[in-house]
């Protein structure tokens, strides 16, 4: 093998590891943009399908307090006051613009 190009002190293998370095960092970028590229146009669609299970979970949990029967009350009733503190975004996003408890003063 004739090492004519390369200095005396490096070895083949030393010369594509000093490469290595600048090619990885351009790939993260290209891989994030392609990442990007492929998850924006379906991410306000997700966000919507989460806001609206989240709505829906909001309405089983309150239901009782609603006035509507619901057979997990028993299960709801504990997490009640975990999710209170979004209690007056959810009734607000579903049209209530006074809140329909008389004991919850979020209003």
């Amino acid at each position: 093998m004739d090492d004519t190009n390369i200095s005396n002190n490096a070895k083949p293998s030393d010369t594509i590891s000093n490469d290595m370095p600048d090619i990885q960092p351009w790939w993260k970028r290209f891989t994030a943009g392609l990442n990007e590229f492929y998850h924006a146009p379906y991410r306000q669609t997700m966000a919507r399908a989460a806001r609206d299970e989240e709505d829906f979970f909001m309405l089983l949990m309150f239901a009782e307090s609603l006035g509507i029967d619901n057979p997990a009350s028993f299960y709801t009733l504990e997490l009640q006051p975990l999710f209170l503190e979004n209690f007056h975004e959810w009734h607000t996003r579903m049209g209530m613009d006074r809140c329909p408890f008389d004991h919850v003063g979020c209003c």
